[in-house]
């Protein structure tokens, strides 16, 4: 597989990881009127912790994958993504093996702080007028490697990735 069938599915990814965190937010707003969207809900919180380990383990691979194959330079923002994304691979794994669902308290913040990092990356992608002192002559945070399908670049994928980690940990179900 070449880099651009990597683009391609990496798009795919980023879009069901972003489908799913807002099914999972819509099953929920949903189950409070509807026992089949709480049951359905509920029969995949436990499994929660392995997704979101699995999004964040996706993330990190497509990453390295990305700078280290396909050589796309990581500009400030990705590594400030990068500095949030990465060690949640690693966290998200211990926890899910520990069934710790107290993981919460301090991933929450972490993937709420790359996310915004994201967001922010992907506003000045399509503005870059917007963007003044973060970034480099050598690795431009408004210089965008790709955009599949016309919108999803890789700030729009990590964002993806962090929605999809707050979807996983955050919403919950009544049983």
């Amino acid at each position: 597989m070449g880099v651009l069938e990597v683009q391609r599915f990496s798009a795919l990814l980023s879009l069901l990881a972003l489908s799913g965190a807002v099914l999972f937010v819509l099953l929920r707003v949903l189950g409070l009127r509807s026992g089949t969207a709480r049951a359905l809900g509920a029969a995949l919180e436990p499994l929660g912790l392995w997704l979101a380990f699995a999004v964040a383990a996706t993330a990190t691979l497509g990453s390295l994958y990305f700078s280290e194959v396909a050589n796309f330079t990581p500009c400030r923002l990705c590594w400030f993504q990068r500095i949030a994304m990465f060690p949640l691979a690693v966290t998200l794994l211990v926890a899910a093996v520990r069934r710790d669902r107290g993981v919460r308290g301090y991933v929450v913040p972490q993937a709420l702080l790359g996310l915004c990092v994201s967001v922010y990356h992907y506003v000045i992608e399509w503005f870059p007028q917007l963007e003044k002192t973060s970034c480099e002559v050598t690795a431009p945070c408004t210089a965008v490697w790709f955009r599949e399908f016309g919108f999803v670049s890789l700030a729009f994928m990590a964002g993806s990735g962090f929605l999809a980690v707050l979807a996983l940990l955050l919403v919950r179900f009544e049983r």
